[in-house]
């Protein structure tokens, strides 16, 4: 449908043809000077782009495009750099991270545990009484130089007097001892599906353990406090800003534990009304309390639906999209690979079942959370049964994650019309499954299969409880097979090219929210969302690569985001809030 509004709306225009064949249409942009990566074909490079209302008229030589300009029109030299497509997160929990952020210290990218411990005690120094230092995911311990995890007598060491929280993956959770005080946790503390590890003497270490679902984790999360409202929207500016910053565009939002919808929206929400999101952004709604998704799913039909873009200025700028990627809790198969595979309950067919009736039956895109062969395999009978009595016909859906999904199971998805979202999440946690299951010859996820059976494929982060955010360590992932800490896990020849993996970060996620035919591509009738990176992607080291950031960030033809010789061009942020904020005084990812 957005596909078939897009095109008719270019036609009426005057602008799908005209532009793309003579220089009479003017252009209120134009690039010169460039490596443009169209995404076409693969080797396929031009020179300069116009742009006119937002979307592509037109490329070529630096020439051909100089016809498209008028007095009115501004100009950006390039300076030879390469110039790709808009990155494309398909799996990333960006509207939840953006009203945490500002709060958060991050250690994405950080090369040492030294370096890790030192921000982690100045943070501590300027967070004020009553606010906790939290790290939230996005790290493990193959990235630092001394390869191994935090104690927690180093944790205390470098923070005596302010709680502390730090997420590592799905697995475990330390507390420094002034949160242990804070929380009140002691010997009679319990977690159904997690450990509050005790000394010799019954009293806390700190440290939680999760058994395999990370309630405990979460839980923990959610009593160190949020930011208040305004503060909320502080934060979630300067997290698109951030996105804009690594060369993000777009986001397909998964929803997630602990955001529930509209509550959990309404910061998002208003920001996209006053055209002030940089990053399209497309979201599947969540089901946050376990019996009860049914029930969510209902009232959700009657408080929104799919392709209504809230967002001022964006076309598909900040839209609903569908159902998940959590359907029903007895389908979530966390992977924690620190702990054995988890089973599914029994009553997880009638409840995912009756779900899906529901979705199908009024046309809502689904997505699923399914890191295992065998819980695939359960989701996937679930699937066949509904659609035999109410035919998919095209609906999207598809599965997240799917690293151990079989070839025969892959076949299936095919027959029922499902993509495949994948992320880079055997980057961080590669060692921790072959330590548990032995060193592996299977491409995990199967994404040459995947590919070659002709399956929609869209890469992402799962940022940031556990990934990264950082678009760039994923792609790295993709053309190389590597860790974080350089483990190959993948067979050479699984390895995809640099074209291919930076197609899936961009056309191939634009399926998963219907608009594959006008993202990814440098191409006449595309929206024009650009990024000019600083070295040429396609020929540097490939060790570099988790590195790269943009230096121009184009979004809807305007630009959101300079650096160095761009920087004037960008549009002012505003401050930092609140003033002790770790973004304030690091940033975000640390690839500087």
């Amino acid at each position: 449908m957005k596909r078939l509004m897009h095109h008719a709306a270019m036609l009426a225009a005057g602008l799908a043809a005209p532009c793309a064949l003579t220089a009479a249409c003017a252009a209120d942009l134009i690039v010169t000077n460039a490596k443009i990566a169209t995404m076409v074909k693969e080797g396929d490079f031009a020179q300069a782009i116009a742009i006119d209302g937002g979307k592509i008229t037109a490329v070529g030589s630096t020439a051909q495009i100089l016809k498209h300009k008028t007095k009115d029109t501004r100009v950006i030299d390039a300076g030879g750099r390469t110039v790709i497509p808009g990155l494309n997160d398909s799996h990333l929990h960006i509207i939840r991270e953006g009203l945490n952020y500002n709060a958060e210290l991050r250690w994405d990218g950080v090369g040492s545990l030294k370096e890790a411990l030192r921000m982690l005690k100045e943070q501590a120094a300027r967070t004020p009484d009553g606010q906790w230092v939290k790290v939230v995911g996005g790290w493990n311990e193959y990235q630092f130089a001394e390869r191994r995890l935090p104690t927690l007598a180093e944790i205390n060491e470098a923070v005596p007097d302010k709680p502390v929280f730090i997420l590592y993956l799905y697995g475990l959770g330390f507390l420094n001892r002034k949160g242990i005080e804070t929380l009140g946790y002691d010997a009679n503390t319990r977690y159904k599906d997690g450990v509050v590890e005790l000394d010799a003497q019954g009293k806390p270490t700190g440290l939680l353990v999760a058994k395999p679902n990370a309630l405990i984790l979460y839980s923990t999360l959610a009593k160190t406090g949020m930011l208040p409202r305004a503060q909320q929207a502080n934060s979630t500016l300067h997290y698109y800003r951030e996105l804009n910053r690594l060369g993000v565009t777009s986001a397909i939002d998964a929803g997630g534990g602990g955001q529930a919808y509209p509550d959990d929206y309404a910061v998002s929400l208003e920001l996209a009304k006053d055209g002030k999101l940089t990053v399209r952004t497309s979201y599947y709604l969540f089901a946050q309390q376990p019996g009860k998704e049914l029930a969510d799913y209902e009232r959700w039909l009657a408080q929104t639906k799919p392709d209504r873009n809230d967002h001022l200025f964006y076309a598909n700028g900040y839209n609903t999209e569908g159902g998940g990627e959590n359907l029903v809790w007895s389908a979530a198969d966390f992977e924690n690979f620190l702990e054995p595979r988890p089973d599914m309950p029994p009553q997880m067919e009638s409840e995912l079942e009756g779900v899906l009736r529901l979705l199908v039956k009024n046309r809502w895109p689904f997505r699923i959370h399914a890191t295992y062969g065998e819980s695939i395999e359960r989701d996937l009978a679930v699937i066949e049964k509904v659609n035999r009595e109410l035919p998919l016909d095209g609906l999207r859906w598809f599965f997240d994650h799917a690293e151990t999904i079989t070839d025969a199971q892959l076949a299936r998805v095919k027959t029922l019309g499902g993509g495949i979202a994948v992320q880079n999440r055997m980057y961080y946690q590669g060692e921790a499954y072959w330590q548990r299951y032995g060193a592996q010859t299977r491409q995990m996820p199967p994404i040459r299969t995947m590919l070659k059976m002709g399956i929609p494929v869209g890469l992402g982060t799962d940022g940031t409880r556990v990934s990264s955010y950082g678009p760039w360590p994923s792609l790295y992932w993709a053309v190389t097979g590597k860790t974080a800490g350089g483990l190959r896990i993948w067979q050479p020849a699984d390895a995809l090219s640099r074209f291919d993996a930076l197609r899936l970060m961009t056309r191939g996620s634009a399926w998963m929210s219907g608009e594959e035919d006008v993202k990814g591509r440098i191409a006449p009738g595309q929206y024009a969302d650009l990024v000019v990176l600083p070295r040429d992607y396609f020929t540097m080291p490939a060790e570099g690569i988790r590195q790269l950031e943009s230096v121009l960030t184009i979004v809807n033809g305007k630009v959101v985001y300079g650096a160095g010789p761009f920087a004037p061009l960008a549009p002012a942020s505003p401050p930092v809030e609140p003033a002790w904020s770790p973004v304030k005084a690091y940033g975000g990812f640390q690839n500087r």
